[in-house]
């Protein structure tokens, strides 16, 4: 018996070092670019894959920010990002609440379309998009891009939104109903408050996608650059010539930091809505 206890202690001990060394190599990347964000270029290229540098230079951080415009680039992010985000929740929230609760004719069809159309790569959908708001005078500003960013099926939110409306008890509607509430009232002021991990799941992965997208924002603001994102900006670093690394390290680490606190503020809503879609 002890000699079984001792070989599954073994067994664990072995698996959690796997799972360390595993988690090491994931996560090394991330942490060489933090580091490499505070090096000097001479050192970048000297220490290689060091992970410690000499000494913590914050001036890639200043360079950054200051001479390579993140400034401006990071406040455009932030207006395209929620302004996509909550034209993104709200729109397919609605429309999952319709497929979820209500039966009509064509429901089956429409839901086909929706599915097929994540087979379009978004490479296909460039040049229309860019045609449409050529024509509708937005092909060089930020509501353009937010409304290119926007469009769109979403399709995997509105999935789980029908999946968390379609799951709800028809007593809700039923006792609004007797209280007088219409169909909008009883969608916002009873279900979509429900749906807060569902909302949760939704921020988190739409902010993440708008705020890294970068062949859309590239083409709508090429021939403004003071429109630029910080994707798109980043990208602006590196010259014909010379490439500035540890200012692209430092710029990296800048954009990266907003969706690592978007995630800690509402992983555990995350967690939920994901578990929550999945029975459903």
């Amino acid at each position: 018996m002890r000699k079984e206890n001792a070989m599954k202690k073994v067994g664990k001990s072995i698996i959690y070092i796997l799972l360390a060394v595993v988690a090491f190599v994931w996560v090394y990347p991330f942490i060489w670019m933090i580091t490499a964000s505070l090096k000097t270029q001479d050192e970048f290229f000297a220490s290689g894959l060091s992970l410690i540098p000499k000494s913590l230079n914050f001036e890639n951080y200043v360079r950054a920010w200051n001479n390579a415009n993140f400034g401006v680039y990071f406040k455009n992010s932030i207006i395209v990002t929620v302004s996509v985000v909550v034209i993104v929740l709200l729109a397919t929230s609605a429309a999952g609440y319709v497929m979820g609760r209500y039966a009509f004719v064509g429901k089956k069809l429409i839901m086909g379309i929706f599915m097929a159309s994540i087979t379009i790569p978004l490479v296909f959908t460039v040049i229309p998009i860019y045609e449409l708001l050529k024509e509708m005078g937005l092909e060089s500003n930020l509501l353009g891009l937010i409304l290119a960013e926007a469009g769109g099926g979403h399709v995997i939110f509105l999935m789980l939104f029908s999946s968390f409306y379609g799951g709800l008890p028809k007593e809700l509607e039923e006792a609004a109903t007797i209280d007088g509430s219409g169909f909008m009232k009883t969608y916002t002021s009873i279900m979509f408050p429900l749906a807060k991990p569902i909302m949760a799941t939704v921020v988190i992965m739409q902010f993440i996608w708008t705020w890294n997208s970068f062949l859309l924002p590239l083409i709508v603001t090429l021939s403004k650059p003071e429109l630029r994102t910080l994707a798109v900006g980043l990208y602006a670093l590196r010259g014909e010539n010379v490439v500035d690394w540890t200012g692209i390290a430092a710029g990296a680490c800048i954009a990266v930091l907003p969706i690592i606190i978007i995630f800690i503020c509402l992983q555990r809503y995350f967690v939920d809505g994901v578990a929550g879609a999945v029975k459903s």
